[in-house]
């Protein structure tokens, strides 16, 4: 089947089925730009709830789809790839939540949105890259879990340390495989071939890589600031798959890479075919336990509350 074609099905398919198309920045080009809305994990959230659609499709992990559906429990939500997972999600768990809370009796558990609905129901309160300081710096209790990753929990703890420094801040130690394997040498590497280009970076990287960024922020955040930065060449140290977003905003614009990969190849199972596939059969809808529902749905709305 012709591009073309397959592209003329979707869109009949999204107005017969009064579906809504989410996509991450991280997912390939052409699935982009048949989205209804592109944005990072944060934008994406509020997008969900501000929707009158009946039903929503995710372009993106498990853990956004999980997240649109405790968001919107009247609404339909559907993976385009039920097997596109997100392995820092996994590297926590409730009980493993449970085992800090027995330790640390007064302790306020910080959930990335990156994280299962599981796990999200046995935390107080969610943040992404983009909210995470605004958020963290409103807590008031005397032990703070920052959870699951640890690059992000380090990032978060090194800006707020004034704010933080009669609190005992712990971080769990899981990643993202894609930001921990960025190493000092390959951006030095980079900056050799590039010496005019900012470097603008993901605060999930490796922070030994810290001091080379002039940046430091959420997707979104990396978008803007090449956007809006005067130079004409740019650094990039995320997920490549932001390369679409940056050179539509930026046409006239060079982003560089690492020779490191920087792939997510959960992000990359998804593509056209599939999302035609989603819409035309009903696959993949998200149901989750009740419970689990109405738990983890309290760390998101109050994460949405806060962040405001």
């Amino acid at each position: 089947m012709e591009n073309k074609e397959l592209l003329g099905e979707i869109e009949e398919l999204k107005l017969k089925k009064d579906a809504l198309i989410l996509a991450h920045y991280y997912v390939d080009g052409d699935l982009q730009e048949v989205a209804d809305f592109v944005g990072d994990s944060y934008a994406l959230a509020k997008k969900a709830v501000a929707s009158e659609k009946k039903r929503i499709v995710f372009c993106g992990v498990k853990f956004m789809g999980e997240s649109a559906k405790l968001l919107n429990p009247h609404k339909r939500v559907f993976l385009v790839d039920k097997h596109a997972l997100c392995p820092m999600a996994d590297m926590i768990t409730g009980r493993d939540i449970e085992e800090y809370r027995r330790e640390y009796k007064h302790i306020c558990v910080v959930t990335y949105i990156n994280s299962t609905a599981e796990t999200k129901a046995h935390s107080d309160v969610c943040v992404t890259s983009s909210n995470a300081l605004r958020i963290v710096k409103k807590i008031q209790a005397d032990n703070i879990l920052l959870c699951p990753d640890k690059n992000l929990g380090t990032y978060i703890k090194s800006q707020l340390k004034d704010d933080l420094k009669d609190k005992n801040v712990l971080i769990h130690d899981g990643y993202c495989h894609v930001h921990e394997d960025f190493t000092y040498e390959a951006i030095q590497e980079a900056k050799a071939k590039h010496p005019k280009a900012p470097v603008l970076v993901h605060p999930e990287i490796n922070p030994a890589c810290y001091d080379l960024a002039d940046y430091i922020g959420s997707t979104s955040g990396i978008l803007k600031e090449a956007r809006e930065r005067p130079e004409e060449e740019f650094i990039i140290c995320t997920e490549r798959g932001i390369l679409h977003q940056l050179q539509k905003d930026s046409p006239h614009k060079k982003f560089y890479f690492t020779d490191l990969k920087q792939v997510c190849y959960n992000m990359k199972m998804l593509n056209l075919e599939k999302l035609r596939d989603c819409l035309r059969d009903d696959l993949n809808e998200v149901f989750l336990d009740e419970d689990v529902m109405e738990k983890a749905s309290r760390p998101l709305k109050k994460m949405l509350e806060m962040a405001e």
